[in-house]
């Protein structure tokens, strides 16, 4: 394989799956020798989530601002993106349509136009399940995708800019759909999204842990070690140009099932606010074959593995304030809970 020597962005590297693939792209044979572009607004990620390492370069700025986008790719014409920035609260985004537009979709198209007058080799993007809305599990890449929310609208219309963009200028592409991922660098104090952290941060200060619903809902829980190294490794794995791949765990469980993993972490018995629904899908888990077959390697780490690592780092970071979105433009049928929280 040929090394790059050259400069490589990852949007959104300060925040959770950002931090992770920074680091993976850092131990890569390929980019030995290149330099690696984080640009994060922290609005979710934090400074402290990133190694030190003199190949590293840290700007804070947002997606949002094409004039901050297109100066970093003047500057240092990236062969390789890495576009991890997202605002990914699904069941709140109903609520912020403008703003999860702007933050997942236009934010997007500003990086899409600065590859494609750069050149950029590969872009590879982190989209969701979501795309795929209910009902269709498991949920494989042949599916035909029907999100069901703004925040999964937002994630399919990237990828089929993506599509676009190849036809007609010949950017290539790789897509990775992730799901309820979770571990080390999440971001336990955001109150919308995030269901272990959630748990995870509100066990540490004695409170109960709210449970939307019966607590019925099945997720399949993703440990971010598992998928980290793929996404990384994407532009170097022949067959992954152009491609979608579903990447997480196979094992799914229910909210319930997911309250007693992390209790027995912390060895605490949580009691539970079960809360009125919310508008969600009921059942979300993937097929992996297509990623295994091209990657050649599917891991899955035990979920009460995965809690305990994750566990472990809380207690060492300890709990977090929560982020209180105060910019709801649409607070019909919020949930009350939600309402609470933006009132404070």
């Amino acid at each position: 394989m040929q090394k790059s020597g050259r400069s490589c962005l990852v949007t959104g590297g300060a925040g959770f799956i950002g931090a992770h693939v920074v680091r993976e792209l850092l131990r890569l044979p390929e980019l030995e020798d290149a330099t690696i572009v984080v640009l994060d607004d922290l609005s979710g990620g934090f400074v402290e989530n990133l190694p030190d390492s003199p190949r590293l370069e840290f700007v804070k700025g947002s997606v949002t601002d094409s004039q901050v986008v297109d100066s970093l790719f003047e500057k240092h014409r990236f062969t390789y993106v890495w576009h991890l920035a997202a605002y990914a609260a699904e069941g709140l985004s109903h609520f912020i349509r403008r703003f999860n537009y702007e933050n997942n979709l236009i934010g997007s198209i500003n990086l899409i136009n600065a590859a494609v007058r750069h050149q950029t080799k590969r872009f590879v993007f982190t989209s969701s399940i979501a795309v795929y809305g209910s009902g269709q599990v498991p949920m494989s890449e042949s599916l035909t995708p029907s999100p069901e929310d703004p925040y999964g609208i937002s994630k399919y219309a990237v990828e089929l800019d993506l599509r676009s963009a190849h036809e007609l200028f010949g950017l290539e592409f790789t897509i990775f759909r992730p799901h309820n991922v979770y571990g080390e660098f999440q971001n336990i104090g955001d109150r919308y999204r995030n269901v272990i952290g959630i748990f995870m941060n509100r066990l540490m200060q004695g409170q109960p842990l709210p449970v939307f619903g019966n607590g019925e809902q099945q997720r399949a829980f993703s440990y971010i070690g598992d998928i980290a190294p793929l996404i990384a490794s994407a532009p170097f794995v022949d067959g992954s140009a152009n491609e979608t791949f579903n990447v997480g765990a196979d094992q799914a469980m229910s909210i319930n099932e997911l309250v007693e993993a992390v209790s027995a972490a912390f060895g605490i018995k949580a009691q539970v606010e079960y809360l009125p629904p919310r508008i969600e899908v009921d059942k979300a888990w993937a097929d992996h074959s297509k990623a295994a077959r091209v990657f050649k390697t599917h891991h899955e780490t035990p979920v009460g593995e995965g809690i305990r690592r994750m566990a472990d780092w809380a207690r060492e970071v300890g709990p977090r304030s929560s982020v209180e979105f105060s910019n709801i433009e649409l607070p019909q049928n919020l949930p009350p809970s939600w309402v609470t929280a933006t009132k404070k």
